[in-house]
């Protein structure tokens, strides 16, 4: 179930994504020549438009490097329903694993923005723009974060399990809470857009 939802609050992400950048770069394809000339003075790239990814990988290391020594050498990774074990993997595994996960989604948060800044699509004005570019950016690298999270959780809802036989609370609840907050900022950055947008035709 939590891999599930995490792989559909991935598939949601990325198609907001997709569907925002299209939706700039057809406005900016509109405008015709002005395009070429802006896309010279592209945005720079900076970090902080992937600080979640890289703070959630950087947590995860740490409660790696904490708990590791505490887990039993076979750590139990899947549970049923009532939270009793049902399947284990060896502890090196286990944790490799969850660190390459994060490793991996932290690389997509800064290809995604390193891709976009390269290729100049977002120009460095903003004075044209339904949502500034700054904040786009920040908003493309900065979602790869929230699955992120779901995957953080679990490997700490296992590593709590395996050192105290104590579950936090259901993977599944959380990643609707994530998902549900994911929600909440894309429509709040839509809903913007959109303002924006009624106030440029009238």
């Amino acid at each position: 179930m939590a891999l599930i939802l995490t792989l559909t609050a991935i598939f949601l992400l990325a198609l907001s994504g997709i569907a925002i950048w299209y939706f700039l770069h057809s406005r900016h394809l509109a405008q015709g020549g002005k395009v070429a000339k802006k896309g010279a003075e592209g945005l720079p790239f900076r970090w902080r438009y992937i600080i979640v990814p890289l703070v959630i990988l950087s947590l995860a290391i740490i409660l790696t490097a904490f708990f590791y020594h505490r887990l039993p050498a076979e750590v139990a990774y899947r549970f049923q329903a009532d939270g009793s074990p049902d399947r284990w993997l060896a502890r090196e595994t286990i944790t490799l694993w969850m660190l390459i996960a994060q490793l991996c989604l932290t690389l997509l948060a800064g290809a995604v923005v390193w891709g976009v800044v390269k290729l100049g699509i977002l120009p460095r004005q903003t004075e044209d723009a339904w949502i500034e570019p700054p904040k786009l950016l920040s908003l493309m690298g900065n979602m790869i974060g929230l699955p992120q999270l779901i995957i953080g959780f679990a490997m700490l809802d296992i590593f709590s399990y395996n050192s105290y036989q104590t579950h936090i609370m259901p993977i599944w609840l959380f990643a609707l809470i994530v998902m549900g907050v994911g929600g909440i900022i894309l429509g709040f950055f839509f809903t913007l857009a959109i303002q924006r947008a009624w106030k440029a035709i009238k």
